[in-house]
């Protein structure tokens, strides 16, 4: 898995990405479109293509992050309550600021979803016994717990078909002007390459980090809101998109390891990916009508899941 090739691959894919669709518009048509044709490529395909890759970036590396400073290959932001708390804040947000702008909504999903992995954090230390498969089991009853209370909130507001429409991953309705809150996961998929080092000794425990000089808890607190934040802004934008954190980082780890800092590229490009197959194969399966990526990458995600827990299993991993 070298980096040339998922670049060149995740080149090839865009390239495919912005030519499918219901609207006929080829590669030939490129400098010579017209007003119709150049109005769906700038302000709907060229968006979508943009907003896939942040998002399977952003999320890939939220995943990454959680599994290292859990040391849990099965911690995700959909098995550790994250992304379910991160909805339960936009719905609070949209029964008590109903007229709120999008930074508003996203501040209040992020303190939802800050305060949800914190919260699961502090069951995982409570936890005795920490089996690989039993913790990552324990969060996502914590995160059904959660959505249970926003789907109960969503019926007394006679919100829920809101919610689950909106909140149902779909790169369909991402258009210029609607998905540039994406853009704050940019500069923090940085952030987290520059703390990878950290992430990696915070990932050690709390007695060797602290042995080695290194402030435990602010690091933590760090990955914590960076994976609340990119979490936040994608399920805001875009809606739930389940197992793009579990499955990416495992699949990468398989190939090159444990080394947090070279496998941040990887798996930011790899996630870019998963995520544009994932769409292309939810655009072209019932075409002209098209699958959410929210189902598509739920369905090709808890297939894989269900792999690393057999291939666990079988060779003692």
């Amino acid at each position: 898995m070298q980096l040339r090739y998922l670049l060149i691959t995740l080149v090839l894919l865009s390239f495919i990405s912005l030519f499918i669709g219901v609207t006929s518009l080829s590669a030939m048509d490129i400098f010579n479109m017209t007003d119709h044709q150049s109005h769906i490529f700038w302000v709907s395909r060229v968006p979508r293509l943009i907003s896939i890759i942040i998002a399977g970036m952003g999320m890939s590396i939220a995943g990454l992050i959680m599994q290292q400073l859990t040391r849990n290959k099965f911690v995700s932001p959909t098995t550790a309550g994250t992304m379910d708390s991160a909805r339960l804040g936009i719905l609070v947000s949209i029964i008590i600021f109903s007229s709120a702008g999008s930074i508003t909504k996203m501040l209040i999903a992020m303190a939802f979803a800050i305060a949800g992995t914190l919260l699961f954090m502090q069951i995982l230390n409570r936890v005795k016994f920490k089996d690989p498969i039993f913790i990552p089991l324990v969060g996502l009853m914590f995160g059904n717990i959660i959505g249970s209370i926003t789907t109960f909130f969503a019926y007394r507001y006679d919100l829920i078909q809101n919610m689950t429409s909106w909140l149902q991953g779909n790169f369909a309705t991402v258009m210029t002007g609607q998905y540039e809150t994406l853009y704050i996961s940019v500069p923090l998929v940085l952030l987290a390459y520059m703390y990878a080092n950290r992430f990696t000794v915070a990932g050690m425990g709390e007695d060797f980090s602290k042995n080695l000089g290194l402030n435990y808890k602010q690091v933590v607190n760090l990955g914590l809101i960076i994976v609340a934040v990119i979490t936040s802004s994608v399920v805001l934008t875009i809606g739930m998109i389940p197992f793009l954190g579990l499955v990416v980082p495992n699949i990468v780890t398989i190939f090159r390891g444990d080394n947090i800092r070279k496998n941040l590229p990887h798996t930011a490009i790899f996630g870019a990916i998963f995520v544009l197959i994932c769409d292309i194969i939810g655009r072209i399966l019932i075409f002209p009508y098209e699958i959410p990526i929210g189902l598509t990458v739920g369905v090709i995600g808890s297939a894989l899941f269900l792999y690393l827990l057999l291939r666990r299993r079988k060779y003692g991993l």
